[in-house]
């Protein structure tokens, strides 16, 4: 195209505009950081859902951007706003904060206020610059208008399909591609509606290879579509958008998934068309599941654990999921975890060569290990801000029994814990209310009969030691004088002390002092499993003991 004709076209479509590119260049300069400092961002759209595989790239793009002492930023993509919710920017901002990634610059949770100097992050606040850019490609006749409707489009889609030609807009499918300076004009005099396109350079058959920080050296076929930059109202595309944005904000890393990986041509095209150095990419695979022998995408639609809310309702600690979700990220995660117990997550030096290339394998179970692992680590008092802060959104009842005595509460929590070995019985917070019912009155599930099928205490000594465990019972008993005075009541009745006696001459005991605790225990606590008895009722007291052992042994049978 004839540069005048360029020049003349840029400011017939883009009349007042009175900004240029260096206006840009010298509002966001590079960023002063020292070498090797990456600058990442995530750039979920307002939406209201946010998927847990958008929080494994956020993991990614924070762990890069802080661990090089670099910056990581908000942006949203907010230019399509039919899809866009109330409260969406302070949902993603509050979800990605709850589970450990903090944002150096963006959007704040409150209001329209914004942190750091490369804004605005809202990508509807930045269509000014957008259409700076956009003249800058038309001057250069990079750029031209399309006035084809969607119903001209919908008719060449066909003959394409019809002629088994592929399907776009390039080549001599590009209608509007070279339209008279006098006719588009016409058209624009007319009020006629146009979207902004991209006169692609590329060539059918040429190839280009991308870097790729994860897949490594990949050939792809180079961009020959002229695609769109503006619509019709005037608000970018995605590709135009984020093209200008990463070179403003000045990002280093662009970290996303790989069904991006298609368009890379095309962005390749828009940075080389407006001078600018790419950042460099790293095309994440997608979290899959395993389904049968086979696997797939962890998907919105099928899968309840795609969608963050899952891990809230079952109540799962942030700090699990992050632990699980690094231990996707890198698989030497686990090896570091165990060599550093008590170390911050954020010591870990996430390497983006050694992701995997097919996808990382999201396992519920192994999710459920490391969260007990993580839980079981907790003080009792971390423990308990956490389920009441859970229970409070997803079940009042029980919040309210949390509420009514912190200190006992804490208590119950603080059994088998702090330990060289504590217990891990917890996965969620979801599972404590089941997990310490017998603690609660008004919660319990008094013990029937059918507990006690299968026990080694023979149904003629059940009620008679039962009886006589209450007055033997004294709360200020040490831990070892209690079990004392249970393996005394054992042998009282032929139970032996001894397990090791007991296990080489079975035939001479009626069963063992392990048994005869079980007793106890079923009729306290309804549980043949249960953390440590003798902290159990010293919690629950000897009125409870004895009210729970009496009313057990009224539904024996006589």
């Amino acid at each position: 195209m004839d540069l005048t004709h360029a020049q003349r076209l840029s400011d017939l479509l883009f009349p007042g505009l009175t900004s240029i590119p260096e206006t840009y260049e010298s509002l966001y300069p590079p960023r002063n950081l020292e070498k090797g400092a990456a600058v990442t961002r995530f750039a979920p759209s307002p939406t209201g859902f946010v998927h847990i595989g958008g929080v494994f790239a956020a993991l990614v793009s924070e762990r890069l951007g802080k661990q090089t002492n670099g910056v990581f930023y908000l942006r949203i993509e907010d230019t399509d706003r039919k899809r866009e919710i109330p409260g969406g920017v302070k949902q993603i901002i509050r979800n990605l904060r709850e589970f450990g990634i903090c944002f150096n610059e963006g959007p704040l949770e409150e209001g329209e206020q914004e942190s750091g100097a490369y804004g605005p992050y809202r990508q509807s606040h930045r269509v000014r610059i957008y259409h700076c850019f956009a003249r800058e490609l038309v001057r250069m006749g990079l750029a031209y208008p399309c006035f084809c409707t969607e119903e001209e489009l919908g008719r060449m889609r066909n003959r394409q399909e019809a002629e088994k030609a592929d399907p776009g807009y390039y080549g001599s499918w590009a209608l509007h591609r070279d339209m008279d300076f006098q006719e588009v004009a016409r058209l624009l005099a007319e009020g006629r509606p146009y979207a902004l396109r991209f006169r692609s350079p590329g060539s059918p058959g040429r190839r280009l290879v991308l870097q790729d920080l994860i897949k490594g050296s990949i050939e792809l076929p180079e961009n020959v579509h002229d695609i769109p930059l503006l619509k019709s109202d005037g608000i970018p595309t995605y590709h135009f958008a984020h093209v200008v944005d990463d070179h403003l904000m000045r990002t280093t890393h662009v970290i996303r998934g790989d069904e991006w990986l298609s368009s890379a041509p095309v962005h390749l095209q828009l940075f080389e068309a407006l001078g600018w150095t790419p950042p460099l990419y790293a095309h994440i695979s997608p979290v899959m599941k395993e389904e049968g022998s086979s696997r797939r995408k962890l998907s919105k639609r099928k899968d309840p654990e795609a969608a963050v809310s899952y891990y809230h309702e079952k109540g799962y600690p942030p700090e699990s999921v992050r632990e699980y979700l690094l231990n996707l990220i890198n698989s030497s995660y686990e090896d570091w975890r165990r060599a550093n117990p008590d170390k911050s997550s954020s010591g870990f030096t996430v390497e983006l060569e050694r992701m995997s290339v097919s996808g990382a394998l999201f396992d519920l179970v192994k999710l459920n290990d490391v969260s007990r692992n993580t839980i079981g680590a907790m003080t009792a008092d971390a423990v308990y801000e956490q389920v009441l802060t859970w229970a409070e959104a997803y079940a009042l009842e029980f919040a309210a029994l949390l509420k009514k005595d912190p200190a006992y509460a804490v208590g119950i929590f603080s059994i088998e814990r702090g330990g060289p070995k504590p217990r891990k019985d917890i996965a969620m917070w979801s599972e404590v209310p089941e997990y310490v019912r017998y603690f609660y009155d008004e919660i319990h599930q008094e013990p029937g009969p059918d507990l006690l099928e299968g026990l080694n205490v023979a149904e003629e000594d059940r009620k008679k030691i039962l009886a006589a465990y209450p007055v033997r019972y004294d709360p200020e008993d040490s831990q070892e004088v209690w079990f004392e005075k249970i393996r005394i009541l054992s042998e009282e009745f032929g139970y032996t002390r001894d397990m090791k006696a007991y296990r080489k001459n079975p035939d001479a005991f009626k069963g063992h002092v392990g048994d005869v605790s079980t007793l106890i225990r079923i009729a306290v606590t309804g549980r043949r499993m249960t953390p440590d008895l003798w902290r159990i009722l010293h919690l629950l007291g000897p009125a409870r003991l004895q009210q729970r052992v009496f009313r057990f042994l009224g539904r024996l049978p006589e």
